[in-house]
């Protein structure tokens, strides 16, 4: 039986020349977290601050939903609170960041007289 180092020793020698340069291993892994960027991470800015925005702009008689799903409809504005009222002589404090959405006024005195 006769066994020959010749193909094996070629397989071997031939592993390391086909490599090419490390630039050309980096572009994929680049290129990977471009696309991450503008799929994930810039819609996903813009989304907070327009959030930011609109809750910023928030004012008295505004009609709100919160992140817990409580409807109501602001009383007072403070720096970093709002007062809501979510029923008749029940009102609540709330941090602004709990704000999820904002109809404003007109839209809450349309509803209501429709």
């Amino acid at each position: 039986m006769t066994f020959s180092l010749v193909p094996v020793l070629l397989a071997q020698g031939s592993g390391g020349a086909s490599q090419g340069s490390p630039f050309g291993s980096i572009v994929p892994i680049v290129l990977m977290f471009v696309i991450m960027y503008f799929v994930l991470i810039r819609p996903q800015r813009l989304r907070q601050k327009e959030h930011e925005k609109l809750v910023s702009a928030v004012k008295v008689g505004d009609h709100v939903v919160l992140n817990g799903g409580e409807h109501g409809i602001i009383t007072s504005v403070k720096d970093k609170t709002v007062m809501i009222r979510v029923a008749e002589n029940v009102k609540i404090e709330y941090e602004r960041s709990a704000i999820a959405t904002v109809s404003k006024k007109s839209d809450v005195v349309e509803a209501t007289t429709a």
